[in-house]
């Protein structure tokens, strides 16, 4: 297991290369300069005719190093990023670290409570629906999850909103940000009824459609698992039910809801460009989604860069929650 491991971070640093190489050469074909849209220019030939601007623009690539060759840019990015250093933002020459932790807490709110009401909703239906399958519950449910699933999540947003945000009918929740003004100087507890009221409706939005792709998951797996012959020996034994299926026949079907786990770590890190732009939420999808259309290359790169280590960390946590999961798999 040891060496396996060790084996496995030594490939992630190639892995991690390329990534990042082809992510800062996409970026840098896309259209657009940087250096114009921050001087707020539509064009080079409005600028043809103002020798100070072209100073400006000049000194301000001399600034950020983009006077000098892609592969040098690319290296010294690199040589950065190995001291956690992703350099200053084009927008407004802030460091990019400062602008993502600012971010990062508001989109880890949101992500760690919607992934744990997927797992806590979809898991336990999923084994109701195989346990009661082809039975009148199961086609309910599966009715019901599917319909959430297809339902977008803006279209769930603006009618959440209209029914329970102010709208033609209730007022219960808020719909803006997820604070109230001034809540950082209420008492903790107070902050914290406030915070959880705020985050209600992006939750749901962002919860309610890995629901039905999970449960439906964990409900072939089960169904699998459960024609297997260990299966009919434990039930032959006189074992319950109940022991049956959650102590031998659970823990078997669990291996392939593991492979999602390669994707939990990054979708922590991620966040949700509209359910954030309809809340008006300050979260690293909307930070994301601001620095492409600025062409905000520093902040694009540190987004993408975390987002494929936090993934390829995940695929070596899945690897080894297989084998915990599963004796028969030996990691060597």
């Amino acid at each position: 297991m040891k060496a396996y491991v060790i084996r496995r971070l030594l490939q992630v640093i190639p892995t991690f290369l390329g990534i990042t190489f082809l992510t800062f050469l996409i970026i840098q074909l896309a259209p657009g300069n940087p250096i114009l849209m921050k001087l707020q220019l539509t064009s080079e030939g409005q600028i043809a005719d103002t020798a100070t601007t072209k100073k400006i623009i000049e000194e301000t690539k001399k600034l950020y190093g983009l006077d000098k060759p892609l592969p040098v840019q690319y290296l010294m990015w690199v040589k950065r990023v190995v001291t956690f250093d992703f350099g200053r933002s084009y927008k407004d020459h802030r460091k990019v670290w400062d602008k993502i932790k600012e971010r990062i807490p508001v989109t880890l709110q949101l992500n760690v409570l919607s992934i744990l009401l997927i797992y806590l909703i979809a898991i336990p239906a999923g084994v109701f629906s195989a346990v009661k399958a082809d039975t009148f519950m199961d086609r309910i449910l599966t009715l019901l999850f599917f319909i959430l699933y297809s339902l977008p999540s803006f279209w769930v947003a603006v009618m959440l909103i209209m029914f329970f945000g102010g709208g033609e009918y209730w007022d219960v929740f808020p719909i803006y940000g997820i604070s109230s003004l001034g809540a950082d100087k209420w008492p903790f507890w107070k902050w914290l009824i406030d915070r959880a009221w705020h985050l209600v409706l992006p939750v749901l939005c962002l919860s309610y459609g890995g629901w039905a792709y999970l449960s439906r998951l964990m409900r072939a797996e089960l169904l699998e698992v459960i024609r297997e012959d260990f299966i009919r020996t434990a039930r032959a034994k006189g074992l319950d039910e109940r022991i049956v299926i959650m102590k031998h026949a659970f823990r078997n079907a669990l291996l392939p809801i593991v492979t999602l786990a390669a994707y939990l770590l990054p979708a922590l890190f991620g966040g949700s460009v509209i359910i954030e732009s309809i809340f008006s939420i300050p979260g690293m999808g909307q930070l994301g989604f601001e620095a492409v259309l600025s062409r905000d290359y520093p902040v694009i790169m540190a987004l993408t860069t975390i987002s494929a280590l936090l993934t390829l960390l995940g695929l070596l946590l899945s690897d080894i929650l297989y084998a915990v999961l599963d004796p028969r798999i030996q990691l060597k």
